[in-house]
């Protein structure tokens, strides 16, 4: 029998490339996404659609009800999503705070319900500048808790945790993932805007691996 494991699963590239290396590395996958009052539900749609097509159990979780206790982000409130790379300064207002601990404290209830060993979620070299639940130190902190948090240890796995995007993408590409089953942009838009954060970083990937982004871009 299969080791279960969740997935913690945005329906961005990142996760899309973790969600299939957990699958191809044999686990029994389920697939964990939340709505925490983002500007849109763009990426949720696309991840609900994904793991149709893989046939992989998914839960969607509403939990806007705690929007007002993660304030002051340009992702869940009326600021608008500032433009340019996530090294310059302003990318900080896209921080919303305590989101990680939230969502893996989440993911870590979920799978020891299961029975489940494993919690999988994204975590990147691009996203420590300027996210500080992506760093090392604060995965090796969340796995110490996880493993005394329940009767049962989970651990929290992030097979990208020194990776940059461009690897991150190399390595999807190898598997022969579509990245045309991915949303990436801040902004909800039908076509990605091309100029936020998340964009910038997306295409720069594309770039590094000598291939074309399969979305469609306003600019």
């Amino acid at each position: 029998m299969s080791e279960k494991a969740v997935v913690v699963y945005s329906g961005g590239m990142d996760s899309f490339t973790v969600l299939n290396t957990a699958l191809q590395s044999g686990l029994e996958v389920y697939a964990l996404s939340f709505n925490y009052g983002q500007k849109h539900s763009k990426e949720l749609q696309v991840a609900a659609q994904v793991c149709s097509e893989l046939q992989v159990p998914h839960k969607i979780v509403d939990i806007t009800a705690i929007n007002s206790l993660m304030a002051n982000s340009s992702l869940t409130s009326d600021e608008d999503i500032p433009e340019g790379h996530y090294e310059s300064d302003n990318m900080k207002s896209t921080v919303v705070p305590n989101r990680n601990m939230v969502l893996l404290s989440m993911a870590i209830a979920y799978a020891v319900s299961l029975e489940a060993g494993k919690v999988y979620y994204g975590a990147h070299s691009g996203d420590h500048h300027i996210y500080p639940d992506c760093r090392p130190k604060f995965v090796a902190a969340m796995n110490a808790v996880s493993s005394i948090a329940n009767y049962q240890p989970v651990e929290i796995v992030t097979p990208f945790l020194h990776s940059s995007k461009g690897d991150i993408l190399k390595a999807g590409l190898a598997m022969n993932l579509d990245y045309a089953k991915t949303w990436t942009c801040y902004n909800g838009r039908e076509k990605s805007c091309g100029k936020c954060g998340a964009c910038n970083e997306r295409l720069e990937a594309f770039a590094e691996q000598g291939k074309t982004d399969p979305l469609e871009y306003e600019a």
